[in-house]
């Protein structure tokens, strides 16, 4: 597998990407959504990867610059056909060496409460990430969870 620093610009990556925020939308009340769009995967302070194979693009991840010590992990997706292969494991594994190679000492991520996202919370617990409170901009919500992990 390999996994690249992406520029977002790629017809593949969008479909991949609205894809995901339109699953996101079905799953989550639209004001509990935090999927981001392809716009706003695009600014400076977010560095975003895709990760292929033979098969083409299988995943993606990012972090977002929250201050100078804190990212926030965004955009974890795994193609729904490569689920449970390793894929995300070695997407968050890279992101993460990646995140503390840019000097980032926490990184966060919110992902949703719903059974729908079980496997995503064992995935972050697994790599060490604890349940916190809100961070950053969110507020609490019954509709989210809120991980952390130092680096």
């Amino acid at each position: 597998m390999k996994i690249v620093v992406d520029d977002l610009s790629g017809p593949e990556i969008a479909s991949f990407l609205d894809e995901h925020v339109q699953q996101m939308r079905s799953l989550t009340p639209l004001e509990s959504k935090h999927a981001l769009d392809l716009d706003s995967l695009r600014k400076p302070e977010i560095t975003f990867w895709s990760a292929s194979d033979g098969a083409g693009l299988v995943g993606c991840g990012a972090v977002k610059r929250l201050d100078a010590g804190h990212a926030e992990l965004k955009s974890m997706r795994t193609r729904p056909t490569r689920q449970r292969s390793g894929v995300a494991s070695r997407l968050l594994g890279h992101i993460i060496a990646e995140a503390q190679g840019m000097g980032f000492t926490r990184l966060s991520l919110e992902t949703g409460a719903a059974a729908f996202f079980l496997p995503a919370r064992r995935l972050y617990e697994k790599f060490g990430f604890q349940y916190c409170g809100p961070f950053a901009d969110y507020r609490p919500d019954p509709n989210s969870t809120f991980m952390t992990r130092a680096l």
